[in-house]
């Protein structure tokens, strides 16, 4: 293959800097209103900023505060990044990339962050219902429906090709972007534990299709990792701001849309074992009557325990095998386990289909 790269580096530097400059300002003016608030002793005002754009960091002994919705910038910036990808080819080569396929996956992400924020703001309440969840998901999946992006063909194990049809687009899609957006967003709550595993996955891809000749999820992937390696400067270990539901639902759903993007689903399903894991481990927590919680209980030396008498997340799992290993358990070591396993496992899926 014969790629030119300069639509991707001016693409992947734009979205990293919106990136740093959109996160970081954001944590810069919540902080600086949280400090005048402190000072001015507008409790009332004080109470509502730290409930609606601060949070406590669960895993760490003092629960210190921390900005929310930090996740939410990532995404918007991975669309201008896109778009720029985009607009290169229209501009400067005179001829367009893959329009439809752009935009479609530019309205996924906001779609995606639109849901999720709505998911976050509803925290008051519980948070929305599993109904919305799976009706908000079919909704981010719709721009790449309408475009029918992919190939209705797929290889199934023991059958061999098959074509789906009209019934790709309109039931296959969507079925994967609910299932890739919403098992993202439940393995999760750990400094850099979202973002470290989408940029894993996402690195996997890229070599998958570097590899074997898919140019536009080779680009989506690179755009996506710049974004990502930018927000961990603010969400790695000790985090100063927390992704969100806006960050998982439109992540989750962009790691859908670059496997639909790029025909190849089977590698996608290989890369994602540990999320089917947490489905299982989840869905044991409610057969116990558990609705579970991914974070431990932290100990006064910065140590963690597990919550419940039994494993109900993958995080849950990680703690144990640590503290069986080591004799203790912390949240760096949490989150390094498991992207260290997720690593292996998206060596071992490439090794298998190279």
């Amino acid at each position: 293959m014969d790629y030119s790269y300069t639509d991707v580096i001016i693409a992947s530097t734009i979205s990293a800097a919106m990136t740093l400059g959109l996160v970081g300002g954001w944590i810069r003016t919540v902080f600086r209103d949280f400090e005048r608030l402190k000072k001015s002793n507008e409790d009332d005002r004080l109470k509502v900023l730290i409930r609606l754009a601060m949070g406590r960091d669960m895993n760490k002994p003092h629960k210190p505060l921390a900005v929310r919705f930090g996740g939410v910038w990532v995404p918007i910036a991975i669309v201008f990044g896109v778009l720029i990808l985009e607009a290169y080819h229209i501009y400067v080569l005179s001829t367009p990339y893959s329009l439809s396929e752009v935009m479609a996956v530019s309205t996924l992400l906001l779609l995606g962050v639109l849901v999720g924020l709505v998911d976050d703001l509803s925290v008051w309440r519980g948070g929305v219902s599993v109904r919305y969840r799976v009706a908000a998901s079919f909704i981010i999946a719709l721009p790449l429906s309408v475009v029918k992006a992919g190939q209705s063909t797929m290889s199934i194990p023991l059958i061999g090709k098959v074509d789906f049809g009209i019934f790709y687009s309109t039931l296959i899609v969507p079925i994967g972007v609910m299932g890739a957006s919403n098992a993202f967003n439940i393995l999760a709550g750990y400094n850099g534990l979202e973002a470290g595993m989408a940029t894993i996955i996402l690195s996997g891809y890229a070599a998958y299709a570097l590899h074997h000749g898919h140019e536009l999820a080779l680009k989506l992937s690179l755009i996506s990792i710049a974004a990502l390696l930018a927000f961990l400067v603010y969400n790695w270990y000790p985090a100063k701001t927390f992704p969100g539901n806006g960050f998982t639902y439109a992540i989750g759903s962009l790691l859908a849309a670059v496997v639909i993007v790029g025909n190849f689903e089977k590698f996608g399903v290989m890369v994602f074992p540990l999320y089917f894991l947490e489905l299982i481990l989840f869905l044991r927590g409610l057969k116990n009557g558990i609705y579970k919680q991914n974070f431990g209980i932290p100990q006064p030396d910065g140590s963690l325990e597990l919550p419940y008498d039994k494993i109900y997340s993958v995080t849950h799992l990680a703690i144990y095998t640590l503290k069986r290993l080591t004799g203790k358990a912390t949240e760096k070591g949490v989150v390094a386990l498991i992207l260290g396993v997720q690593a292996l496992i998206t060596v071992l899926a490439l090794i298998a289909t190279w």
